[in-house]
C-alpha cells in the first residue's frame, strides 16, 4: 500500500516551483491541494479526483480575505480528514500554513520547501513552518545562516 502524501501549495510561483516535484507522485497515494484560480483550471482536467480547490484570497483587499481565510481553514480541515496524510510536502505560502499545523496535531510529517524567490530574507511562511517541519529544505546555501536546522537540497528547477 503506497504512503499517503499531499502535495499542498498557494498558486502561482509557489505551485509551478511544487510541480516541479510531479515525477514523484506516482510513487504515493498523492493529493494535490492549491488556490483555485484561472492559471491553473486545467490541472484538473490532468489530476482529476487527485486535485482539491481552496479560495484564492488576496491581502490586498482585507475585509474579504478575513472572510474568505476563515473559508480556508474550514475547507483545510474537511480536506485534511477526507485525505489523512501521512506526510505533507508544500512549498508554501498561506494556503499551506493550516494545513501543516493541523497536520502537525495528527502526527503528518512536514516537509516545507523555502521558496527559491528568496535568498537572503526569511518568508513569513517559512518562519511559521520551520519550527513544526520534520524536514526543511531551502534552495539557497545563504539561506542556512537563517535556518540552521534546515538542509539544502539546491535548485528544484
Amino acid at each position: 500500500m503506497k504512503k499517503k502524501v499531499l502535495f499542498i501549495s498557494s498558486t502561482g510561483g509557489h505551485l509551478d516551483e511544487l510541480m516541479q516535484l510531479s515525477p514523484l507522485f506516482e510513487k504515493y497515494d498523492y493529493h494535490i491541494i492549491t488556490e483555485k484560480d484561472k492559471a491553473n483550471e486545467n490541472l484538473k482536467a490532468i489530476y482529476g479526483d487527485k486535485l482539491y480547490f481552496l479560495p484564492y484570497g488576496t491581502r490586498a483587499k482585507i475585509f474579504a480575505y478575513i472572510f474568505k481565510y476563515f473559508y480556508l481553514c474550514l475547507k483545510t480541515i474537511y480536506l485534511y480528514l477526507k485525505i489523512r496524510p501521512k506526510v505533507i510536502v508544500t512549498t508554501g505560502t498561506h494556503t499551506a500554513g493550516p494545513m501543516c499545523y493541523l497536520g502537525k496535531i495528527f502526527r503528518s510529517k512536514i516537509i516545507y520547501i523555502e521558496t527559491f524567490a528568496n535568498t537572503h530574507k526569511k518568508t513569513a511562511t517559512g518562519r511559521l513552518i520551520y519550527p513544526i517541519a520534520d524536514l526543511f529544505i531551502v534552495q539557497w546555501e545563504e539561506m542556512l545562516e537563517l535556518y540552521p536546522k534546515a538542509i539544502y537540497g539546491g535548485s528544484i528547477y
